[in-house]
């Protein structure tokens, strides 16, 4: 028997108490997704794919201490503040960033009731708290009283804004599909659905929608502003672009939020392409014990590609960086939402 969707968990306690259970898993997940990225993409993976031997040795096996080591390394950092800067501006911009990533979480199902609130815009919802990044950043160039932050903080407002376009597009054909904004929906829909009336692995909208899927990861990474589209923190140019006066900790947040919001891009992904936590034909609480599970996984495969692409490409020109928004990026998510509107109307 397939339990309803809206049902909440079986937990006998007051709302207060299960918002500030919701709010500390969140909170916990942020860490947590930030260093399993790092340790495994940023440190193993590319010093694999590099043959680069530091990352491998600290702690002895496979260099298991090397990102701990850099974390309690940021916490012991004097914490600076320059003389010049806007203090309140210059403290608040992290905690900006990092408030927009946990945002991100607060609608992406990790099973059928695992999920904090199932909101019937929850794909406008998620798009629109991920570009309130861009106001930290912009806090944090300005509030430094430093040249270099403040070109680092309007490179990467330019950049934000030209690839939230794309970014919205792209899912514009997963939706059309689907039929819904909901999250949760577009999981059942694919785990619902049948191709060519063979519903064995369900229908996984990157089957039809894998130009959106592209796309979509693309302006991702151009979001998170990972190579090749680092233009805002060029070292060559800009040293670490709208974070070069930030040490210890408040370093440490703009780090958390990167990766944080890496993880939170790759599950969106996995969810709206990849059917999320959905394993056909499995319902209810069992959906809900092994969906986390599934989901990781496709998390892990998403962020995968994301980083390959970080480490093997060059950094683009800042003139090449918007030439690919403008005149490649949205263009396409134009045709493709086109495409998919033509496909919904004849089938």
């Amino acid at each position: 028997m397939t339990l309803p969707v809206h049902l909440p968990l079986a937990i006998d306690a007051p709302w207060g108490a299960i918002v500030a259970l919701k709010t500390v898993v969140v909170l916990s997940i942020i860490p947590a997704g930030a260093l399993i990225l790092g340790y495994v993409f940023l440190l193993k993976m590319m010093s694999h794919m590099q043959s680069r031997l530091g990352p491998m040795d600290p702690g002895g096996f496979h260099g298991w201490f090397q990102l701990i080591g850099d974390g309690i390394k940021f916490i012991q950092k004097e914490d600076i503040i320059p003389a010049e800067a806007d203090r309140r501006v210059f403290m608040a911009a992290p905690v900006v960033v990092l408030i927009s990533t946990f945002l991100l979480y607060i609608v992406v199902p990790a099973g059928p009731r695992l999920v904090v609130a199932d909101l019937n815009v929850g794909v406008f919802y998620a798009l629109a708290v991920s570009s309130l990044s861009v106001i930290g950043v912009l806090m944090a160039g300005w509030g430094s009283a430093n040249k270099y932050a403040l070109l680092g903080a309007l490179r990467a407002a330019a950049q934000l804004i030209a690839y939230e376009l794309p970014l919205v597009l792209a899912v514009v054909g997963v939706v059309i599909q689907a039929g819904t904004m909901s999250l949760q929906g577009i999981v059942h829909f694919q785990q619902d659905g049948s191709l060519f009336g063979w519903n064995g692995l369900g229908f996984p909208l990157i089957l039809t929608q894998g130009l959106g899927f592209v796309i979509f990861l693309v302006a991702a990474q151009a979001e998170l502003t990972q190579t090749p589209f680092d233009m805002p923190v060029a070292e060559s140019e800009l040293v670490a672009g709208y974070m070069v006066e930030y040490t210890g900790f408040r370093f440490l947040f703009f780090f958390m939020g990167e990766f944080g919001t890496a993880f939170a891009f790759a599950g969106i992904a996995a969810t709206l392409f990849l059917g999320g936590w959905s394993i056909p034909h499995v319902h209810g609480t069992l959906a809900d014990v092994f969906g986390p599970i599934v989901l990781f996984t496709k998390i892990m495969i998403v962020s995968f590609l994301i980083f390959w692409v970080r480490f093997t490409y060059p950094r683009f020109r800042e003139d090449q960086l918007q030439a690919i928004a403008w005149k490649y990026l949205i263009p396409l998510s134009l045709v493709n939402i086109l495409a998919t509107g033509i496909f919904k109307v004849a089938f």
